[in-house]
C-alpha cells in the first residue's frame, strides 16, 4: 500500500512538472529577428514575453517582457537601450519605462567576453495606431555603439 502511494505521489508531481514545462514552452518563444548592427556585442538569442506567434501580437494597454541574450565585445560602464518602430520607413520613438541597461537586467560595468542577459518592458499604449511595423531595439554603450541591435515585426491590435 506504501509502495503504491509513492507511485502515484511521484506520477502527479512528474505530470506537473511537464505541465508547467509546456506552459512555459507556450509563453514565450524565440523571436526571429534581424541583427542590425551589433558592433559591440553578439546576439544570442531574442524571446518576447507573451507571444506565442510570430509577428509578436502586441494588444494595446498589455505590457510585454523583452529578453536579449547577447555577448559584449567592450568594457562599458553604462547601457542605454533605445527603441523605434519603423513604419513605412520611418523610425518612430517607443518609449519605454526604463531606458537604463544596468537597471534591467545587466549588472554593470559590461566587461568584454561576460554573456548578459537585458530584459525590459515594453508597454502598448492604448493611443498607438493598430498597424504592423518593425521594432528596431538597441543597447548602446558608453561610446554609442551598439552593444545589440536587432529588428522583429510585431502586429499591433486592439
Amino acid at each position: 500500500m506504501l509502495l503504491c502511494f509513492r507511485v502515484k505521489n511521484m506520477d502527479v508531481r512528474t505530470g506537473l512538472i511537464a505541465l508547467f514545462c509546456l506552459i512555459g514552452l507556450t509563453w514565450a518563444q524565440p523571436v526571429k529577428y534581424i541583427d542590425c548592427g551589433s558592433t559591440s556585442g553578439k546576439v544570442i538569442g531574442v524571446d518576447i514575453n507573451p507571444c506565442p506567434n510570430q509577428p509578436c501580437q502586441l494588444h494595446k494597454g498589455n505590457s510585454y517582457t523583452v529578453n536579449v541574450t547577447f555577448t559584449s565585445n567592450v568594457n562599458s560602464d553604462k547601457s542605454t537601450a533605445v527603441v523605434h518602430g519603423i513604419v513605412g520607413g520611418i523610425p518612430i520613438p517607443f518609449s519605454i519605462p526604463v531606458p537604463d541597461g544596468c537597471r534591467s537586467g545587466i549588472q554593470c560595468p559590461i566587461k568584454t567576453g561576460q554573456t548578459y542577459n537585458y530584459q525590459a518592458s515594453l508597454p502598448v499604449k492604448t493611443e498607438y495606431p493598430s498597424i504592423k511595423c518593425v521594432v528596431e531595439w538597441e543597447l548602446r554603450d558608453n561610446g554609442n555603439e551598439d552593444l545589440f541591435c536587432i529588428k522583429f515585426p510585431v502586429q499591433i491590435v486592439n
